[in-house]
C-alpha cells in the first residue's frame, strides 16, 4: 500500500507540474494577444492533450531506472509536457521583447508557486493518520520536488529551456545582439548539451540551487 500511495502521488504531482507549466505560457501569451495555443485546445486541462510521449513517460523512466542503477535510494524524477504552441511574433508586436520574456517565464512562475502553496499546507498533513493523510503528505511533498526542480531546470540558459529563451527576449530588449546571436548559434546544440549535463556528475551542480530550496520549503 505504501509504495502504491508514493507512485501514485508522485505521478499526479509530476502531471500537475508539466501540463501547468505549458499551460501558462499560453495564457499568458494570449494575454498577448496570441490564441495560437486556444484555438489548437492546449489551454485545456485534459492531461491527454499535452502529454509528450518522449518527455512525459519515455524520459522520466530512463531518468528514474539510471538512477536506481546507481545506486539512488530516491531518484529525481521530472520531464515535459508537449510544448504548447506561441506565436512570439504576435507577443512581441503587442507588448514588446518584456512580453515575450513574461512568456518565457511564465511555466517557470507557475512551479515556484505550486511548490510554496504545497509548502504551505504540507504541515496539516502531518504526521498522516490513515491513508488519506499519508496520500497528501506523498503528494505535497512531490509537489514541492518536482515543481522546484522542472523550475531550476527549466531556467538553465540553455536552449531550448525557458531561461534561454528569457536570456535571449532580455538581450534584444536591452539591445544586447551578440548575445541574442550566440543563442542562435548554438540552439542546434541545446539537446546535446542538456543530456550530457543530465547524464554525468554536472547535474549535481546545475541541480543544487534546487536542492537549497526544497530544503528550506520543507524546512
Amino acid at each position: 500500500m505504501e509504495f502504491l500511495i508514493k507512485y501514485l502521488a508522485l505521478i499526479l504531482a509530476f502531471l500537475i507540474a508539466i501540463i501547468g507549466h505549458e499551460i501558462m505560457h499560453g495564457v499568458v501569451a494570449k494575454y498577448y494577444g496570441d490564441d495560437t495555443a486556444y484555438k489548437e485546445g492546449r489551454l485545456s486541462l485534459n492531461p491527454i492533450k499535452h502529454i509528450d510521449p518522449f518527455g512525459s513517460i519515455v524520459f522520466p523512466i530512463i531518468l528514474y531506472l539510471s538512477q536506481k542503477l546507481a545506486g539512488v535510494s530516491d531518484p529525481i524524477i521530472f520531464g515535459w509536457a508537449k510544448p504548447v504552441p506561441v506565436n512570439i511574433f504576435t507577443v512581441v508586436n503587442n507588448g514588446g521583447y518584456l512580453a515575450a520574456v513574461a512568456v518565457s517565464l511564465a511555466g517557470v512562475t507557475y512551479n515556484f508557486l505550486m511548490a510554496l502553496i504545497a509548502s504551505s499546507i504540507i504541515g496539516v498533513f502531518y504526521p498522516p493518520e490513515g491513508i488519506f493523510d499519508a496520500f497528501m503528505f506523498m503528494f505535497l511533498f512531490y509537489m514541492i520536488l518536482v515543481n522546484v526542480i522542472l523550475a531550476v531546470f527549466n531556467l538553465w540558459p540553455i536552449p531550448p529551456l525557458d531561461g534561454a529563451n528569457a536570456v535571449k527576449y532580455l538581450s534584444l530588449y536591452f539591445k544586447w545582439e551578440n548575445i541574442a546571436r550566440f543563442y542562435n548559434k548554438i540552439e542546434a546544440y541545446g539537446m546535446i548539451i542538456l543530456l550530457i549535463i543530465l547524464f554525468t556528475p554536472l547535474s549535481d551542480y546545475f541541480f543544487k540551487p534546487a536542492y537549497i530550496l526544497i530544503n528550506m520549503l520543507l524546512g
